[in-house]
């Protein structure tokens, strides 16, 4: 379980000015909830998740997951907390372009034995639709490839909780759909989902839908009934 209170984040603009990117915003989420959070560009859902994430510390308030306060541990336990337990999808992959499909996913950090680490990557990225693609290299790629191969690397180290900022941003409606459906098979897995967007393309797939505007949170949303996807 996550909650986050009276979190704000403060930054200056190039002329001086202070930009409140959050501002006091408190939120709970629930382990094994799917949450979208909805918002127009520089609403501060980015800053949001990548301080739920544990990786950009909040100018005040805080973060707790089961309790304990992330931003008062060190930076090498926080370190270790996001490669075993956070997965992290982006719009713009984020894929070693000199690395292979495989290679990718096992640059993140799988445990246990090589061997058994690359088979597990194997099934993820056949799961995936990504069989016959296993030694392409992202140049090689389709868009909805790449995202399925970041996928894949976020979902490998086994994390209870995947953060995806705006993941079918650079996708159309089909490829879309597959990552939302594969997200949503990783929350029925036990899984915690938060995905930030500024469309409705997840709200179908979302337990909960609340929306981010000038970095004040409107509302904390009810579960998503019938919207489209």
């Amino acid at each position: 379980m996550i909650i986050c209170e009276a979190l704000s984040k403060h930054y200056r603009s190039s002329q001086g000015d202070p930009v409140r990117s959050l501002d006091q915003v408190s939120l709970r989420v629930e382990r094994g909830e799917f949450l979208v959070i909805r918002g127009h560009s520089g609403s501060g859902k980015t800053t949001l998740l990548l301080t739920l994430g544990a990786m950009l510390h909040p100018t005040g308030g805080r973060v707790l997951m089961d309790g304990k306060d992330v931003y008062e541990w060190s930076r090498r336990r926080r370190a270790q907390f996001m490669a075993q337990s956070i997965g992290f999808v982006f719009q713009m992959f984020h894929l070693i372009p000199y690395l292979s499909v495989l290679e990718n996913v096992l640059a993140s950090h799988v445990s246990g034995p090589r061997a058994a680490s690359r088979q597990k990557a194997e099934n993820l990225l056949r799961d995936l639709g990504l069989g016959e693609r296993l030694h392409h290299y992202p140049g090689q790629l389709s868009a909805g490839e790449k995202q399925r191969a970041a996928l894949a690397r976020a979902m490998a180290p086994d994390p209870v909780l995947m953060l995806a900022d705006e993941p079918t941003g650079n996708l159309d409606p089909d490829h879309s759909r597959q990552v939302c459906d594969h997200l949503k098979r990783f929350q029925e897995g036990g899984g915690t989902v938060i995905f930030v967007t500024h469309g409705d393309m997840a709200n179908a797939y979302a337990d909960r839908t609340i929306k981010l505007e000038k970095g004040k949170l409107l509302s904390k949303g009810a579960p998503s009934v019938d919207a489209p996807c």
